[in-house]
């Protein structure tokens, strides 16, 4: 018990440290996002979907604010049916935006509205499987997801984001090339941003070359309850090691909040 007190104690003084130095050293968030490009709209034949789900999480913000400055859960319904993952990563300041069956449009479409308002420090994302079932090609997804990290990067440029891979899931098995071609690459350029890190949750989806069916529900896609415990397994000591060596902290705070 005390060891998790004084942890505690650990991560609530580097919210603090956080919120004084946005405080200090901060822009406007108009200003943050004022020079980025625009959004590109839906592919062709495709559509931006789920307006009303935003527009329910704007209204939920507006009741119970999210924390400023933690960690933001953003992507499809692999992470919206996370719904315990507030607890799973606790005492860690997570909250879960992921929505809908979106797509990597559509979570940039929204992220002005749903990611950078939140200033978090750390941003976890998960997006890109419904792409590959839409029959979107690899170098569109990772082009996508890119456009995500950079503008992101632009609004907020402390904030560590974490590209959760790919689900090599059942449904998807006659195009397991493509989920390949995505997270591979997306793991190069990951290793040459300072601000990226990459997260593989497939290890412990398989067993002897094979998924683990255990894990899924009927539909060979989402996930039964006991694989957001292996997810947490994996997600929370790398977001607890960010957290405490300061990511997502101006420079000036980071070794204060060690």
């Amino acid at each position: 018990m005390r060891r998790a007190s004084r942890l505690t104690r650990v991560i609530l003084t580097a919210a603090t440290a956080a919120a004084l130095a946005l405080t200090l050293t901060g822009t406007p968030f108009a200003q943050t996002t004022a020079a980025l490009p625009a959004v590109a709209g839906a592919p062709a034949g495709q559509e931006m979907r789920f307006a009303d789900q935003i527009q329910a999480m704007l209204d939920g913000d507006r009741a119970a604010p999210p924390p400023q400055n933690g960690i933001l859960f953003i992507g499809s319904s692999i992470f919206r049916q996370w719904a315990n993952v507030k607890d799973h990563m606790a005492p860690l300041p997570a909250f879960n935006r992921a929505f809908g069956g979106s797509r990597t449009w559509e979570v940039l479409h929204y992220m002005d509205r749903i990611v950078l308002p939140y200033r978090p420090r750390i941003i976890v994302y998960y997006t890109g499987s419904n792409d590959v079932n839409a029959g979107q090609t690899a170098p569109d997804i990772v082009a996508r997801t890119m456009e995500f990290m950079t503008r992101a990067h632009a609004a907020l440029p402390a904030t560590r984001i974490y590209y959760v891979a790919i689900n090599r899931s059942p449904d998807k098995r006659d195009k397991w090339d493509v989920v390949d071609a995505v997270n591979t690459r997306i793991k190069a350029l990951a290793g040459s941003a300072p601000y990226m890190r990459y997260l593989d949750l497939n290890p412990v989806l398989f067993k002897d070359g094979e998924p683990r069916m255990e894990l899924y529900r009927p539909d060979g896609l989402h996930f039964h309850p006991p694989a957001y415990d292996e997810f947490a397994g994996i997600i929370k000591p790398a977001l607890m090691a960010a957290w405490q060596e300061g990511a997502g902290l101006p420079a000036q705070t980071a070794g204060r909040a060690r």
